[in-house]
């Protein structure tokens, strides 16, 4: 890219909010950690996501039954669930036919402060995760601290975890979808793993980002070039 076409980008970088998804870094200033985009507390009755094509907040659904997330949840910028994610899950799992669910990479922080607002950026560190399979595709979860939190900022592993706290985020994965009068939860876990595998399936996760939107980046990175060369003052 070109100096006019990089001053621009920055120009404009000034003047309009980064897509949440799209326009973040996934990797956070310490190695190992990630950014995370928040989009539900455990404070919420309702389900919030972003809205992946305007990258506004937005109400999903309310929350039907008393279920409400133990941690906060999002994603991690720049990361999808394609290919790579769900042939490392078929491998795991010994099944066929497991594909990424299409979406960005899920992600738990635990912290001990009340973080009560959505859409906002935090800095995690992954110490593990769950293996979730919904309807033939996979739906990781990864298990991560806020940085420098007191009370789980010092942790590098799930197993530093209480057990009940893994339970507690098993149960509410396995049953916020159920009614009262279903008995088969709509998706398993069929592990619990630990922080390198965590890292690992971010690394896939990046990589499925990579080939399914670096034709759309290569295409933003054009126009802007184009649009530098037709805004430079001409000597």
């Amino acid at each position: 890219m070109s100096g006019s076409a990089q001053h621009l980008r920055k120009l404009l970088s000034f003047f309009f909010q980064a897509h949440p998804w799209h326009g973040i870094a996934a990797e956070a200033s310490h190695a190992g950690h990630y950014h995370t985009y928040v989009e539900l507390t455990p404070f919420d009755g309702v389900k919030y996501e972003v809205d992946k094509a305007t990258g506004h907040i937005r109400c999903d659904r309310p929350q039907k039954y008393s279920n409400l997330c133990p941690t906060l949840y999002g994603f991690i910028p720049r990361t999808y669930c394609g290919t790579a994610v769900g042939r490392h899950c078929a491998k795991q799992t010994g099944r066929e036919s497991i594909r990424g669910d299409g979406d960005p990479i899920d992600i738990c922080v635990l912290t001990e402060k009340p973080i009560s607002n959505v859409g906002i950026l935090v800095n995690a560190k992954p110490i593990g995760g769950l293996r979730m399979i919904d309807d033939h595709s996979a739906d990781d979860k990864i298990i991560a601290v806020l940085e420098q939190d007191m009370a789980y900022g010092h942790l590098n592993s799930i197993h530093e975890l209480p057990v009940a706290m893994v339970d507690r985020l098993r149960q509410y994965f396995l049953t916020y979808k159920l009614s009262p009068d279903e008995t088969n939860p709509a998706v398993e876990i069929t592990h619990v793993y630990d922080a390198p595998e965590a890292l690992q399936i971010i690394r896939y996760s990046q990589e499925d980002y990579h080939e399914e939107f670096h034709g759309v980046q290569d295409d933003a990175v054009r126009f802007l070039h184009e649009l530098a060369e037709t805004v430079r003052p001409r000597s």
